[in-house]
């Protein structure tokens, strides 16, 4: 924290540090763990050590634990140290020291909590990265907000962050959204053609076919008969057997290949139309929700520059890719995946698979020193075939990090909502934000670890109630801010008062609690876990709140008065740093 107040767990681990080589100096890679007990009464600080050097000792776990607490340096931080059950060290901290919290909060405003942990390694964090091909749907959002926190939680513990999204505008996907649109287009024409039934189907498509007919009249206008010469019709719409389903994508391609054929050069207008409209929708979508970029990255620019042809080239040199059957294979199942992958077709055509390694390459290649990459959690699978290509560049595939988002469900009245991007059929994004706002939205997606299974439950999202989680934690920094509303006095002048008075089991529970948060920031960092920060703020509110409605903060006693607005002033202080980390506000009224 500083030199003036030491950061406790550091402290008293190095005071069990000298305590042990006072008593055997050869046990100096002993690794000293400190934890928070759940009880107070079991002090501040719990100690295993004497349970786990006793063996080599060859003595009893608790006359190790005396041992070590005989040997202990005075300091004005610890005031006592007591053994407890077979042999645990618990540590009890000064109450002066607690108290001290307060003024050091109050003075680091909304720096504290941050650190210099990171040493201002580079980072990048690409998240979100979703296909350009319609509006951002609520299973977007959490990878969204995820990602954004996990940012920020990074930044604040001292590492240099590079925010990325991932744009993928060279693949299928983009060519279904060009057709889809084109398709709607000859409609708005009165051009009769079945619209295939795994085209995109959304209202949205039909917007952006009456923006081209808008912007280019009848240029792209071609006959039914035309567009479907030489395309294999569709099965019948209720085979749903295998058979079928491949009919329907050879369908699809071939209806691209007619739209390119058909169109020319006029094909890239139409696509770049398409791209341009959702790129810029969703970037829009995302700063509304508090999400930004420092840089958007373009898939095409991976061809462009001829780092797809490099990248394979170079697993080919290594002795790493294969032909067969007129494609070329990179060997992944040498590096965990499960089988061979395919990363050029035998038209040529590089693969996904292709694009993403001479990604992570050129990710490399821009000399972070740690890649993290939020995928959705059906990408499982991927993450040993993306390292095992790093590997066989000759890069360090330790630095990339994968970390895994579930999908969130959404419930209203109980009732699931099912969702489907070609289909049309999803909440999006900017409608959830509408119905409950950009905080709970922002707060729910991070309540629960990443990798877990999520129900977003919209009711309670939109609830002024204790269960509300965020509504919950920002009625106890508006609570705070309503107490010094109600001073007739300049509340600034308390800063830095005396916080001795602080002395009841509430307040020093209070007291602990925000101690905690730094450490909390750091935990949450290393674990990539922004949920933790969540789950902290609950807990600091809930102790506030009971606090608050068993506590007179304007008494006439001036040193109690002023001891408690601090108290509250850094509870406010910490909820707003938390919640800011998370992208929630902190409203000073509810």
């Amino acid at each position: 924290m500083t030199d003036d107040f030491p950061d406790a767990k550091r402290a008293l681990t190095t005071l069990l540090s000298d305590a042990l080589r006072e008593i055997t100096p050869d046990a100096g890679s002993a690794v000293i763990l400190l934890e928070r007990p759940k009880q107070t009464r079991h002090g501040d600080f719990s100690c295993n050590i004497a349970l786990q050097l006793a063996k080599a000792l060859r003595a009893k776990p608790r006359d190790v634990a005396q041992k070590l607490i005989e040997n202990l340096p005075t300091s004005p931080l610890l005031d006592r140290a007591e053994i407890a059950g077979a042999g645990f060290i618990n540590l009890f901290l000064t109450r002066v020291y607690k108290q001290g919290i307060v003024n050091l909060i109050l003075a680091a405003g909304a720096n504290f909590g941050n650190s210099n942990a990171g040493a201002k390694q580079k980072v990048q964090v690409e998240f979100v990265s979703a296909n350009p091909t319609g509006p951002l749907h609520v299973g977007h959002g959490r990878g969204a907000a995820y990602g954004a926190s996990l940012a920020n939680v990074l930044a604040a513990a001292g590492y240099d962050v590079s925010r990325e999204y991932y744009v993928n505008d060279a693949g299928r996907q983009m060519d279904i959204l060009a057709l889809s649109t084109w398709l709607r287009y000859l409609e708005l024409h009165e051009v009769t053609i079945a619209f295939p039934p795994n085209a995109y189907q959304g209202d949205y498509v039909r917007e952006m076919a009456r923006h081209v007919r808008a912007l280019h009249g009848a240029k792209f206008l071609h006959g039914a008969a035309e567009v479907l010469r030489a395309v294999p019709p569709l099965p019948s719409p209720d085979r749903v057997d295998a058979d079928a389903r491949a009919a329907r994508e050879i369908h699809l391609d071939t209806l691209i290949t007619r739209a390119k054929t058909l169109l020319g050069a006029d094909y890239d207008t139409v696509h770049q139309h398409a791209l341009s409209e959702q790129l810029e929708d969703c970037r829009d979508d995302l700063t509304e929700f508090g999400v930004t970029f420092d840089q958007w990255f373009s898939e095409r620019s991976l061809f462009n520059a001829g780092l797809v042809e490099r990248a394979v080239g170079t697993l080919e040199k290594n002795g790493h890719i294969y032909a067969q059957d007129g494609a070329k294979w990179f060997r992944s199942s040498a590096f965990g995946d499960e089988k061979d992958r395919v990363v050029q077709r035998e038209n040529g055509q590089y693969t996904y698979f292709a694009s993403d390694i001479a990604y992570h390459l050129n990710k490399m290649e821009r000399c972070f020193d740690r890649v993290i990459d939020v995928w959705g959690a059906d990408h499982h699978g991927y993450i040993p075939r993306v390292k095992g290509a790093l590997q066989a560049l000759g890069l360090d595939a330790d630095k990339l990090t994968v970390a895994l988002v579930q999908f969130a469900v959404l419930y209203r009245n109980g009732e699931k909502v099912s969702m489907s991007t070609r289909s049309g059929q999803f909440v999006t994004l900017r409608e959830l934000r509408r119905e409950v706002g950009n905080d709970a939205a922002r707060f729910f997606y991070v309540l629960r670890k990443s990798d877990q299974h999520l129900d977003f439950d919209l009711d309670l999202a939109k609830s002024r109630t204790n269960e509300n989680p965020v509504y919950y934690i920002q009625y106890a920094h508006a609570r705070v801010c309503s107490v010094y509303a109600q001073c007739e006095f300049d509340v600034t002048g308390v800063a830095h008062t005396d916080p001795s008075p602080l002395e009841t089991e509430a307040e020093l529970e209070l007291l602990r609690m925000l101690a905690d948060y730094p450490e909390i920031v750091l935990s949450a960092a290393r674990e990539l876990s922004p949920h933790l920060i969540a789950f902290y703020l609950k807990e600091l509110a809930g102790l506030f709140h009971s606090y608050y409605n068993g506590t007179r903060f304007l008494v006439d006693d001036l040193a109690t008065r002023n001891a408690r607005l601090v108290l509250a002033g850094a509870v406010r202080q910490v909820l707003a740093n938390g919640l800011a980390l998370l992208g929630v506000s902190a409203p000073e009224k509810m």
